[in-house]
């Protein structure tokens, strides 16, 4: 009998904590996977790969095991000019996106779409596949699917990536995980809220929008300004490099740290970054001692600088 009113009461706490983890955490789960989505959340998760944070195939976030976002202007089986198109390039071994290894979760119609005309059930990720996304009808209503090019078109991603240069070709899905890595989410959300924000920063995501996003990055303390819409509010990849390098060249009361680093030792053209030249230089300028500021180096193609200057840029 000893304790009896302390194990009563452990076993209902327990019982109660695990009725409100439920309720919190697994009852809305049932309701988002019942929302079916919307472009942008296709679309993310295709850029973002399986996880856009620590993972096995990650372990140190340096971007790798992400698949690559190109832009074809011309198809790349015959050459022949197209539209602007979005594809989502899987490499051999690359990890699907949620979306695609569990289809349930994008709704109904756009599952079914993505599965009957898509075909993304037989996309191999040990082959690789190409995805895009596609408008169609369902029901009458018009929806957004994933298309899976390599079985409908037979774009596979050597074809791709052979028909491109590198200025087609972005880096969103590694530089998702500079963005979470960098601690950028710690200043800045990517959640305008309901208020005056849709003035300032535009109108808040629709929960369609994070069927395949994990983690979502919405940020908790905003510091600086929500940067969901912010590659439409600047569009200047010379303006972000400036400001990543160091804030202070466009903002010269910004109080963020430099990003500099992100570098690394050689710039787009081979040659060695010199910081300690660099910076002599900037602090020459800000004593008023030059007219203007160095340079900025372009970042190498597989620097993270780049892959984060990708995913910021994509932001609209």
């Amino acid at each position: 009998m000893a304790f009896r009113e302390y194990k009563i009461g452990a076993r209902l706490f327990g019982v109660a904590l695990g009725g409100s983890m439920m309720i919190t955490l697994y009852m809305p789960s049932l309701n988002i996977v019942e929302v079916g989505s919307t472009e942008m959340g296709l679309r993310k998760g295709l850029q973002y790969g399986r996880i856009g944070g620590f993972s096995i195939e990650d372990p140190f976030m340096k971007g790798e095991g992400k698949p690559l976002t190109v832009i074809l202007k011309q198809d790349p089986r015959t050459g022949e000019q197209i539209e602007p198109v979005y594809a989502y390039v899987y490499k051999s071994g690359i990890p699907f996106t949620s979306a695609i290894r569990h289809p349930r979760i994008m709704g109904k119609g756009v599952e079914d779409m993505s599965l009957e005309t898509g075909r993304i059930g037989e996309a191999s990720q040990d082959a690789g596949a190409v995805f895009v996304v596609s408008e169609g009808r369902w029901q009458g209503k018009k929806i957004h699917y994933i298309e899976n090019a390599t079985a409908t078109r037979d774009w596979t991603p050597d074809v791709i990536m052979s028909s491109v240069t590198d200025a087609d070709v972005r880096y969103i899905g590694a530089g998702k995980i500079m963005f979470v890595k960098e601690g950028c989410w710690w200043c800045h959300t990517l959640l305008p809220e309901e208020t005056q924000d849709w003035q300032v920063f535009g109108a808040p995501p629709r929960l369609g929008d994070f069927n395949s996003e994990s983690p979502t990055a919405l940020g908790s303390d905003r510091k600086a300004p929500d940067l969901l819409h912010v590659g439409s509010r600047n569009s200047s990849r010379e303006w972000m490099l400036m400001h990543f390098f160091n804030p202070r060249l466009v903002q010269p009361h910004s109080i963020m740290p430099r990003f500099d680093y992100l570098w690394g030792s050689v710039d787009a053209q081979g040659n060695s970054i010199d910081y300690a030249k660099w910076r002599a230089e900037y602090n020459e300028y800000t004593a008023g001692e030059r007219v203007y500021p160095p340079d900025v180096p372009e970042p190498a193609a597989n620097s993270q600088a780049r892959y984060l200057v990708d995913f910021v840029l994509n932001l609209k």
